[in-house]
């Protein structure tokens, strides 16, 4: 593990001196970047082949993921992996991640509900995110939801206006911002449900095309 000493709010001294995907998720379980692990059962990290050419970002664990200890395993999970099916893109041969690795939520009687990061939060787990790129070296990388394209874009990028515009940068070729699964569970209507999901296909589609045969 790296010795440099802490700045609160940064992750960075957590992250091990050499970056492998067995390496980095072993050191995230001791990060102690920000308050969120206080709550969180344990450190959710990113899933996949280190060869992966598509790489997905979601904004954190939900209830699901925090105790499971696997990325979009819950009920955003199936949206995304049924999205993913109608897309023709197969969920082995991605890397999936999450912006922040602990669960942010407010309890409520038994129940946890979902608390959106801080951003603050969000920028401490940065480190994670960059280091797992790093490995990866992604041709596409798809960032699903605001919290997460706003990590890489900034706080004034609008999913709802640059939906499915393919960037490129420092971090991948082609980075493209879409929905989170979550955002068809939360919609007010079947109508608006079937909107949403099917934008979110289409997108999907769009990053099967990027990648090629």
């Amino acid at each position: 593990m790296a010795t440099k000493r802490r700045t609160p709010g940064d992750a960075t001294p957590f992250l091990p001196e050499r970056f492998s995907l067995p390496k980095l998720r072993e050191a995230s379980r001791d990060c102690r970047g920000c308050d969120l692990y206080l709550a969180a059962t344990q450190t959710v990290f990113g899933e996949g082949s280190s060869r992966a050419r598509v790489v997905f970002v979601g904004e954190q664990p939900g209830d699901s993921e925090d105790l499971q200890g696997r990325p979009f395993v819950g009920p955003a999970g199936r949206v995304f992996d049924d999205a993913l099916a109608a897309a023709g893109v197969e969920r082995t041969e991605t890397y999936v991640t999450n912006a922040v690795k602990h669960f942010s939520f407010e309890p409520r009687g038994k129940a946890r509900l979902h608390k959106r990061p801080r951003v603050g939060e969000v920028r401490a787990c940065s480190p994670w995110l960059r280091a797992e790129l790093a490995v990866v070296k992604p041709d596409v990388l798809v960032l699903l939801g605001a919290v997460a394209a706003q990590s890489v874009w900034g706080p004034a990028f609008r999913v709802t206006k640059e939906r499915g515009v393919v960037k490129s940068g420092e971090l991948a070729a082609a980075i493209i911002a879409t929905h989170h699964p979550s955002a068809v569970l939360r919609a007010p209507d079947s109508e608006t449900r079937k909107q949403v999901f099917d934008e979110l296909v289409a997108d999907l589609r769009a990053v099967k095309k990027l990648l090629g045969p």
